[in-house]
């Protein structure tokens, strides 16, 4: 098998409204396709960065809750790299999303923080290439 790159993440969300209005809005995401499947009762929604296609966003009736700490098995995190990170915390911070301090990866030396999107899916802001 070989692989060329991830694709996309898909994300099942409990409200749908808030959550394309976290992406959209709050990440700045881009809109590719809406559609809503009346069959299903479900929404979705596909989202790019830049001109990248990378989450398809999902409504369904009544989603079972799923552990979503950072160290529970299975899907940890979904990062996001930033060029700024003290200027992506202001903004998210400015849109009223609750940041962890900025941490610093001992083996990269990179700047790093955590956040959740409405659902409590662990995001993270990865900073690239920052001079410390």
């Amino acid at each position: 098998m070989l692989l060329q790159s991830v694709h996309h993440v898909a994300i099942i969300c409990s409200d749908y409204l808030r959550s394309k209005t976290f992406y959209t809005d709050v990440l700045g995401l881009e809109v590719i396709r809406e559609v809503y499947r009346e069959e299903r009762d479900s929404w979705k929604l596909d989202l790019a960065l830049g001109n990248q296609y990378i989450i398809e966003l999902f409504s369904f009736p009544d989603p079972p809750a799923r552990v979503s700490h950072p160290e529970a098995a299975g899907l940890r995190h979904l990062a996001f790299a930033v060029a700024d990170i003290a200027a992506a915390v202001a903004v998210l911070q400015e849109k009223g999303v609750i940041t962890e301090p900025i941490r610093i990866d001992p083996h990269t030396q990179q700047r790093f923080t955590f956040f959740a999107d409405p659902d409590g899916l662990p995001l993270e802001l990865y900073e690239v290439n920052s001079r410390l």
